[in-house]
Order: structure tokens, then sequence, then C-alpha cells
């Protein structure tokens, strides 16, 4: 899974990077323009966002995410004293909030619930789809009792698709998800990984649940119709 954490304070950055390591995969940005600029892709799971930050505060970052229909769950940092603060964010689009300073067992706490709350397999680790079950810690996929050869890029996209099947993902959304935004390579990876992947979801007929939409990207559907 994949959390975005927008604070200018670069060490409480680092120190919400380690704290949520073992369960996510994490892209930081230190103001508000930039984490506004990562959030409209859309890709993540969790934001957190402060409030106080120089440019661009984190209601208007919260507030332009809203607008633009992106409804990725986010928890707002506030003050200790920051009643008003979790007011205005709740109002704003924020659906949790963290007060400063905070422990490690409750943003953990906090972002498994939020998750969860989203639907998200965090809790359990599992992610299923129709027979097909995908062990988000080990990355292990099985249908019953037969396991299905993924490699780690192979298995973080099904795992995409899983998590947002019913919604076609764009080529763009797909790569900064997985390669990340920094990566060297090109978009095209995309289509060589997809096509890896429903040749080996081939052996156990479930290939044919996802859908390409041509010149667009990708979605895991229920219907077993193919291309768009």
């Amino acid at each position: 899974m994949k959390l975005l954490i927008i604070e200018d304070d670069k060490y409480l950055s680092e120190t919400i990077k380690e704290t949520t390591q073992d369960l996510f995969a994490t892209e930081q940005a230190y103001n508000g323009e930039e984490g506004l600029y990562l959030a409209e892709q859309n890709i993540f799971d969790c934001i957190i966002l402060d409030i106080m930050m120089p440019n661009m505060n984190g209601y208007e970052v919260l507030q332009e995410l809203r607008k633009k229909e992106i409804h990725t769950p986010v928890i707002i940092l506030t003050a200790k004293d920051g009643m008003e603060d979790k007011i205005h964010g709740f109002k704003v689009g924020a659906d949790d909030y963290l007060v400063k300073p905070f422990h490690r067992e409750e943003l953990l706490l906090r972002l498994e619930a939020i998750i969860r709350r989203s639907g998200g397999g965090l809790k359990e680790n599992t992610l299923t789809f129709k027979e097909l079950k995908l062990n988000v810690k080990n990355k292990t996929a099985m249908l019953g009792e037969e396991f299905i050869k993924l490699n780690g890029k192979q298995f973080d996209l099904l795992e995409y698709l899983v998590t947002n099947k019913n919604t076609i993902l764009t080529k763009e959304q797909i790569f900064d998800r997985i390669w990340g935004f920094e990566s060297d390579t090109s978009t095209t990876v995309v289509e060589v990984y997809a096509s890896h992947l429903r040749k080996n979801l081939k052996a156990v007929s479930y290939d044919k649940y996802i859908k390409t939409f041509r010149g667009l990207g990708y979605m895991l559907s229920e219907n077993e119709e193919g291309h768009v």
C-alpha cells in the first residue's frame, strides 16, 4: 500500500516514514504545492497532511483535492490546542486527525482504522477477487490451493487492480504507483507487465477479467469481456 506524507518538518516526516515502513511504500512532500501535485495523481491509499505549511496550507490542499473528486483518506496533523483546526479540517474533507506530538502506536492504529473503513486490507493483509486471494505481506497469490507465480512488480500490479476493481486505472497512474515518479523507465513498461500478468493468470483462467482500454489503461472487472 502507498502513503503520502505532506509535512514541512523533515525530521517529523522521516519519523512517520520510519514508523510506517513495514506497512506502506512512502512518498514525501515538504510543502503544500508539491503535496497537492503528488496527491492529484490519485495513486495513494492514505495521506498524512500537516495544516501549517508555507505557500499553501493543508486546508487549501485538502479543498483542492475534494474539488477534483479525489477522495483518498486524509489524516490531518494538528497542534495540541487546535480544536478549530480539527473542526475546519473535517468541514473541508478530512477523515481523521492526529494531535502533535503523537505516539507511534496511535499513528499506526489510526492508519489501520482509516484503511479498513475505506475497504483496504491492512489489518488482515489479504485481498480477494472472486476466488483469488492475495497476501500483501508475503506477496503471494493463490487460487484455492494453487499458487500463482508472479514476480514482484506483477504482484504489485495485480494488487493495485484488485484494490481498485471496476475502476479504470490509467497507465500513468499505474506507473507512478508501482515504479514511482523518479523512475528512469517509461510508461511502456506497464504494457509489458500487464501482458506478463495476463499470461500468468491465464493458467487459472483469470486473465479474462483484466480489461484493456486502448490508449488509456486497465481495469479488473467481474465481467469477462476483454478489450475495449
